[in-house]
């Protein structure tokens, strides 16, 4: 019977006390998290010694300078293709890693994820394990209940805050900010920054958790597309473990019926239910059923990282074929072979970029001058980068079919010095005397060279000189 009541599209929110459990995939979730949050709060705080004209922090993104630092490489703005080229490898490799271990990104890495597991250990440790938590969560208001909210709710804060202040130090020099934001006369873009990411760290790690992933990730729906039947993914062995029942009678599956595996699940999901969107396959359900099976006398995986594939053929009492088999095929491979021919590509470009480039615009209006004893010019801006860390006196000239003569602004020599790490705007004239072909010729190709007098680098920009047609 159909109902015209009209349905939600949002579920409220049902608590999820996940118990505390052990094993081998929690013990490597603790190991991530560990080095996950490592990396973030400690990286702006690497020195990197790159001279006396540029920053000494080894990540940075200076917006201010449009330049992006990573250790000894220095990405300009006109070098965005790199990072695009490292957000196509990032995702090629969510799509590998999905396509033969399902969501190991959601399970272990997404900070969603990472920062969650944080919030629970504090929640845990405050308020106890699970059995303690659903009764704190059920009580009346008390003063007990209060402060440990309270304590609680500070340690998140705090949590919050850090990860916050973390980032901004990415943006600047990390010790010098650190000593504005202590003094209170950091920017007001930074006192922003780290208002806004506290709030999101405390409400999304301590009260929407599982929502965030269910709600606002696009990623559970569209890994359906990313796996297959072949996917090692979490998955209940189902053939084992039915009919469950608490009662060990004859014909009885491995199952006991616990609820082990559902009680330590973030998501708040039952894995015997089958796949499902909610599911990141973060195994802390293989752990707990592991246990299980320990302590009743069972062997181990009724829950486990398997394929579907393997499903019926288990049932049947057939080897599972060898999770090489499921790993190495035609998908992954096709996954890894792109995302390898991307990052050849990049270290190849960055190997190979000078330390020198030009730009050459020429100045249109007019398009040529005439002075006084018929000679004709044209004017260019060239843009001169010196990516080195030293200033470099740079040579220009030209070469052309024609006979052309070049003049920089503001020198009698052809040589500019040009400071380190900057580029330089210098206005050239081209000029073709009167006697000359190019003056009365209405275009004539030429090319700007500039040779780095030091390193002997040279670059090139292709121009059009403008004549007098007669």
């Amino acid at each position: 019977m159909s109902s015209t009541e009209p349905q939600p599209l949002y579920a409220p929110r049902e608590p999820i006390f996940p118990r505390r459990v052990k094993g081998f995939y929690r013990n490597l979730k603790w190991w991530v998290m560990a080095v996950t949050l490592g990396i973030y709060y400690l990286t702006p705080w690497i020195r990197w010694d790159r001279g006396p004209n540029l920053p000494d922090q080894a990540v940075l993104i200076d917006m201010a300078h449009r330049r992006f630092y990573f250790f000894w490489i220095e990405i300009w703005p006109h070098e965005f293709y790199f990072v695009a080229g490292l957000l196509i490898m990032a995702g090629l490799g969510l799509f590998l890693f999905t396509s033969a271990l399902g969501r190991v990104w959601c399970g272990y890495t997404c900070p969603q994820t990472v920062w969650t597991d944080l919030f629970i250990l504090v929640e845990r440790w405050i308020e106890g394990d699970r059995n303690a938590r659903v009764r704190l969560w059920n009580a009346d208001w008390s003063f007990r209940k209060a402060r440990l909210r309270l304590t609680k709710w500070t340690v998140w804060l705090l949590i919050s805050v850090a990860t916050g202040g973390a980032w901004v130090f990415y943006f600047a020099d990390a010790p010098t900010l650190a000593v504005s934001l202590a003094t209170l006369t950091a920017p007001p873009v930074a006192w922003a920054t780290i208002g806004v990411l506290t709030a999101a760290t405390f409400i999304f790690g301590g009260f929407m958790r599982e929502q965030v992933c269910n709600y606002m990730c696009p990623w559970p729906r569209i890994q359906a597309a990313m796996m297959d039947p072949e996917t090692l993914t979490v998955a209940y062995r189902e053939w084992r473990g039915e009919p469950r029942g608490k009662q060990r009678i004859e014909g009885a599956g491995d199952c006991i019926d616990c609820m082990a595996c559902v009680n330590v699940c973030p998501a708040g999901i039952d894995i015997r239910d089958g796949q499902q969107m909610e599911c990141i396959t973060c195994a802390l359900c293989i752990d707990a059923c592991d246990d299980v099976m320990d302590r009743i006398g069972k062997p181990r995986g009724l829950i486990d990282y398997l394929a579907l594939s393997d499903q019926e053929q288990e049932a049947n009492g057939k080897p599972a074929r060898p999770i090489w088999a499921h790993v190495l095929r035609f998908r992954t491979i096709l996954y890894t072979a792109m995302w390898s021919l991307i990052g050849v590509g990049l270290i190849f470009a960055l190997f190979i970029r000078a330390d020198i480039e030009m730009t050459v615009a020429p100045v249109r209006n007019p398009t040529f001058v005439t002075l006084s004893d018929g000679t004709v010019r044209n004017i260019y801006d060239v843009r001169l980068l010196n990516k080195n860390a030293e200033d470099r006196e740079f040579h220009l000239h030209l070469t052309s079919d024609e006979i052309l003569r070049i003049g920089l602004e503001g020198t009698a020599l052809n040589s500019i010095i040009v400071p380190a790490n900057e580029t330089f705007l210098q206005r050239v004239y081209v000029s073709a005397r009167p006697t000359d072909p190019a003056a009365t010729t209405d275009r004539v190709d030429l090319r700007f060279w500039v040779e780095d007098v030091i390193s002997g680098e040279r670059a090139y920009k292709d121009a059009i000189f403008n004549g007098r047609a007669q």
